[in-house]
């Protein structure tokens, strides 16, 4: 039995910030905290992948695109599929209609027009969805989504009691960098954890994940948090624990989805009949 791993890298550089405040963009220091992702974690990060040979799924918000070219194509050079992660990276539990409409279509754009594909899958902007982001993602064809932490394991994303033909691919925080290193001055409460603290969480975590059937590992992270060398070492010393245990089949988000589709979906159809 192997376990599919995917490791998934949400860029959000400067959006992260300038998202929570506008006011940011006249903060150079603290809107450095996010340039550093694409143009210093980003090359760190893309030569750890190619060292083992390992593939990933890259979330990146459409201004971000747009904001840094340079970065884009050191990612799609690397062979690296880019997933959509809206627009400005505003939540969307804070927006309208409308509004959640234009971060999708417009993120959407960005990806299509850089890439030359259309986005397979969809992560919010922190990770919440709206009674509108469903039919959203149905809108543009996504088929997959990367939000909820219902679950280890993959399953149809649900739209009240309708099972959509969306693939959800469950994470969790204790699988995110940012808990755990997200820090700032302006950020009140944040304390960052030493990196063998989440090289035990992560691979204590595996262990676990690895023994059961059906699961799969997702780490999810972010060139600005992860991409600093003791950080990225606690990315190395789990994926080596992974590659030790013989048990990993590393993957991306589409290709999983896709493999994963048509078995929920005729479980789903078959349950109607």
């Amino acid at each position: 039995m192997t376990t599919p791993v995917l490791l998934t890298f949400d860029m959000d550089a400067e959006q992260l910030w300038l998202a929570r405040d506008p006011a940011s963009a006249d903060k150079p220091v603290w809107l450095s905290q996010g340039t550093y992702g694409p143009s210093t974690g980003l090359p760190r990060i893309l030569a750890l992948l190619a060292k083992y040979e390992l593939p990933a799924t890259f979330f990146v918000p459409g201004m971000v695109i747009e904001r840094h070219p340079a970065a884009i194509e050191q990612i799609l050079e690397a062979g690296i599929e880019i997933e959509h992660h809206s627009h400005t990276h505003m939540w969307s539990d804070d927006l309208s209609e409308d509004q959640e409409l234009e971060e999708f279509q417009r993120g959407y754009d960005a990806i299509v027009a850089a890439t030359g594909r259309k986005p397979q899958g969809w992560r919010s902007p922190a990770g919440e969805l709206t009674p509108h982001s469903i039919g959203f993602m149905e809108k543009f064809g996504i088929r997959y989504s990367s939000n909820l932490f219902g679950s280890d394991t993959a399953h149809l994303l649900a739209d009240g009691d309708r099972l959509t033909d969306i693939v959800e691919l469950p994470f969790a925080w204790v699988l995110d960098d940012a808990p755990f290193f997200l820090y700032s001055n302006r950020l009140p409460g944040r304390q960052m954890a030493a990196p063998s603290a989440v090289v035990e969480s992560w691979t204590l975590e595996w262990d676990g994940i690895s023994r059961e059937q059906g699961t799969h590992f997702m780490l999810g992270m972010h060139p600005q948090v992860i991409g600093r060398p003791s950080r990225l070492w606690a990315l190395e010393q789990t994926i080596l624990h992974i590659l030790e245990s013989g048990a990993g089949e590393f993957t991306t988000c589409a290709e999983y989805a896709a493999r994963m589709a048509p078995a929920l979906l005729g479980a789903r159809d078959g349950n109607k009949g």
